[in-house]
């Protein structure tokens, strides 16, 4: 740590010569990047400065990214080796252990060097300090390189330049003694959490928690317990499995806001989808309560206990029961080994009763609003360098199971005109869905699942199983799409001389983010000194329930690895995660600013 830490004051009162000594090293033998930075003073937070570095580099053009990149050394390589490599290098490749590497590795590394640079053209740039900024393992650095080079090349220096981004957030903390404590606390907790997996992954070293297992138990008491040190003054977990904290407001009686996500995951998923959400707000309270502060209003944090229908077919359960949609049938749903969600709920020591879980419906009148944070699941915050977003809408969708029926035929026999081949009318059926739903803002459609049954070498498809996923941020517009699609697959079918049918599995409506709500991460995130962003989410989240009771909006975390979430890719940086808990932060100063 920087014994005498720089400070924006310092930043914003020197002149460009000065400016540009205190943040040499920042980016890699690139002076030009602070002298042009010194234009946009002044700097009114760390995160501002970054960001400016970011709109400098994204507006000088790709020659000079591409400079830029090769300004970089090799990981392990000559420059190291001949003890030529920058001091701030010299440190990041240190404290990644790669100094340290055997002699296998030491190779490995090299002919991983040399092909990539044979590929692209130019150095292969990772942040070796990794999201939490301790230091990758060299095995985590080699996964990632061998990965990487299979990237398309638009990717891949795309991917080079944000990861020279990322390496100059660290080397700016170092300059700033900036540490980002309640994110790392966030991250840690993250990590931690994802010690408890369902048998069967655990081994393989995979995160699955599903619904009520051994695994998704040990969680949820691990969250209750974070709780109780966090500081919140009650702590449960209620008759779905939720676990559920409060934070009373300067009266007990007083309102609250309603915040969470859950924590289930898909198999073999990834640590922050839904935990991120429980664990900023814990970190908010946390600091609430070692400053014995209370706000006019409570806050309530719930861990929903499952969103993503994994052991069970009831998405969505644990919202759904705050809002009274719990279905009585879910109760006699079996999982694969044919065990009930009563008998499931029982063995946990739930109630499994419809009266015990009625008793959990919130009424609206005693909460100001629910609001979400989630990491965004998706490229978008993380392909323009943005560690935050702020949401306007979450997607409605409708889901459909099709089958379209012609005729099984020897391909060798049957003419290309003779043909009634249903994979043919379903290929062409995937293209317009593209096309369609490519035509409209913010509007997505998906053929996820395309087989023909008992298909062979040699014969025409006679039948073609398909699904179709259908999302837009209006209902209207979600509609329309699907009005489109199904009028497109009967002409198809109809001239080609086939059948078909298409049976509607699911529909959710969008839930439109509360204007007065999204204004609020809005102003929070103005605040941090970060331009506002807005997008929709393309994925369904709890929010989709409680909208139904209260207002809700939703802030986004981006996600690295390309914004790769469901995966054990998916990662979050502790300064990003730092942003998010001073955003919340934010909302809730703003939010007591207008409450009585």
């Amino acid at each position: 740590m920087n014994a005498n830490p720089l400070t924006l004051a310092q930043l914003n009162a020197a002149d460009q010569a000065t400016f540009t000594a205190l943040l040499d090293g920042t980016y890699e033998h690139s002076p030009w990047m602070a002298e042009a930075v010194w234009q946009r003073r002044p700097f009114a937070t760390l995160a501002q400065l970054k960001r400016a570095f970011v709109e400098v580099l994204a507006d000088a053009g790709r020659e000079v990214q591409l400079k830029l990149i090769r300004a970089h050394p090799e990981l392990a390589g000559k420059a190291m080796v001949s003890q030529t490599l920058t001091a701030e290098s010299t440190n990041e490749q240190g404290k990644a252990g790669l100094t340290d590497c055997t002699p296998a590795e030491f190779a490995h590394i090299q002919r991983l060097n040399a092909d990539y640079n044979a590929r692209f053209g130019w150095p292969f740039i990772l942040a070796v300090r990794g999201p939490r900024g301790l230091g990758l393992h060299r095995t985590e650095i080699i996964a990632t390189f061998e990965r990487r080079l299979a990237g398309h090349p638009d990717f891949e220096f795309a991917e080079c330049l944000r990861n020279i981004h990322r390496i100059a957030e660290i080397r700016l903390a170092d300059k700033f003694g900036a540490v980002p404590r309640q994110g790392q606390q966030v991250w840690d907790w993250a990590e931690q959490l994802a010690a408890f997996s369902d048998p069967g992954f655990a081994e393989q070293g995979q995160l699955t928690v599903t619904y009520l297992t051994a695994a998704h138990q040990a969680a949820a008491a691990q969250l209750a317990g974070w709780m109780r040190e966090c500081g919140f003054d009650r702590v449960e977990i209620d008759a779905v499995g939720n676990v559920v904290g409060v934070y009373d407001g300067a009266t007990p009686e007083a309102r609250r806001l309603l915040t969470g996500s859950h924590y289930d995951t898909v198999r073999n998923g990834g640590k922050y989808d839904g935990r991120l959400g429980i664990l900023v707000p814990m970190a908010v309270v946390r600091a609430l309560h070692a400053q014995g502060r209370r706000l006019p209003f409570g806050i309530e944090v719930v861990g929903f206990s499952e969103e993503e229908g994994q052991r069970y077919k009831a998405t969505f359960l644990a919202s759904g029961a705050l809002v009274g949609q719990f279905d009585a049938a879910w109760l006699d749903q079996t999982d694969t080994d044919g065990v009930t969600m009563r008998e499931a709920m029982r063995a946990a020591g739930l109630p499994a009763t419809l009266e015990a879980i009625a008793a959990l419906q919130r009424d609206p009148a005693r909460y100001l609003g629910f609001v979400e944070v989630h990491i965004e699941q998706g490229p978008v915050l993380n392909e323009l360098d943005l560690p935050l977003g702020v949401v306007t809408s979450i997607n409605g969708s409708v889901r459909y199971l099709g089958v379209v029926q012609g005729m099984a035929s020897h391909t060798g026999t049957t003419p290309m005109n003779r043909r009634r081949d249903a994979a043919a009318a379903v290929a062409e059926l995937v293209l317009f869905v593209e096309k369609r739903a490519g035509a409209v803002p913010d509007v997505v459609g998906t053929v996820g699942q395309l087989e023909v049954p008992a298909g062979s070498i040699n014969v025409v498809p006679g039948r073609c199983r398909f699904s179709l996923d259908l999302r837009a941020t209006t209902d209207a517009a979600r509609d329309a799409l699907a009005h489109d699609v199904k009028e497109e697959l009967a002409r198809i079918c109809q001239r080609r001389g086939l059948s078909f049918t298409l049976e509607p599995t699911m529909t959710a409506a969008a839930a439109p983010s509360h204007p007065a709500w999204q204004a609020r991460w809005e102003r929070a995130v103005a605040a941090l000194g970060l331009p506002v962003f807005r997008l929709p989410s393309g994925a369904g989240h709890d929010a989709m329930k409680l909208h139904e009771r209260m207002p809700q909006a939703m802030l986004f975390l981006r996600g690295g690895n390309s914004g790769i979430s469901h995966n054990p890719l998916e990662t979050i940086t502790a300064e990003d995660a730092e942003l998010c808990v001073a955003a919340f932060r934010q909302l809730l100063d703003d939010l007591a600013s207008d409450t009585p």
